[in-house]
């Protein structure tokens, strides 16, 4: 499978300096951080706040979403890789069990299972290929409408397709489908996830050159 790297973008706005609880100041110092290079400080951050606020899911969302996105960036080193997907893995459980039908966990948890099959596709190809698939089933019949599973969706089956060299046409059109709805989506608030439009447009310039 072509390697499989994954970007964020983190839109920081005034709203973080205004901050009024103790919620709203730790979560705005921990994107800070994420947004200043600092991953493992921003995990660190978001882990304690997870420790003290119990009824969010996106602390701990953001402990595994932090530690996925490095993992893509350190392939190469097998330990490593394993370190951080098992704290990702290790937060999101947190989470999984409290609320199994939330679509932005189940793209997560794809999100992770993705990160191991780019790390040794071989081993973990196979044997992990079919739980991102239904992930994303499960998660496109709760919110068809919400473009990080769309996208993720069609994302997956592109990397899939072309290892097969398959045609990505369909998938494709997926592509520009999420980037509709990346344009319309309204978050929760500031602090839900509002990632992926910048991964997307890049994949739809690959799709064009195909």
């Amino acid at each position: 499978m072509k390697k499989f790297i994954f970007t964020t973008a983190i839109v920081l706005s005034g709203f973080f300096a205004q901050a009024q609880t103790q919620f709203e100041q730790g979560m705005g110092k921990a994107f800070e951080l994420w947004k200043a290079g600092k991953s493992m400080e921003a995990s660190a951050m978001f882990e304690r706040i997870a420790s003290v606020e119990k009824d969010s899911y996106l602390p701990n969302y953001y402990v595994a979403l932090v530690n996925t996105t490095a993992a893509f960036q350190v392939q190469s080193d097998k330990e490593k890789v394993a370190a951080l997907l098992n704290k990702a893995q290790e937060s999101l459980d947190i989470e999984f069990v409290k609320n199994p039908q939330n679509p932005e966990i189940l793209v997560m948890q794809a999100l992770i299972y993705t990160a191991w099959i780019a790390s040794d596709p071989m081993t973990n190809g196979m044997k992990l290929s079919g739980k991102v698939m239904e992930l994303y089933g499960k998660a496109e019949n709760i919110a068809p409408e919400n473009p990080r599973v769309v996208f993720g969706k069609a994302e997956f089956e592109i990397g899939g397709a072309r290892y097969f060299k398959q045609d990505t046409s369909a998938m494709c059109g997926q592509i520009d489908k999420s980037i509709t709805l990346f344009s319309n989506f309204k978050p929760e608030t500031v602090f839900h996830p509002n990632w992926g439009l910048d991964r997307a447009l890049e994949a739809q310039k690959q799709c064009a050159k195909k």
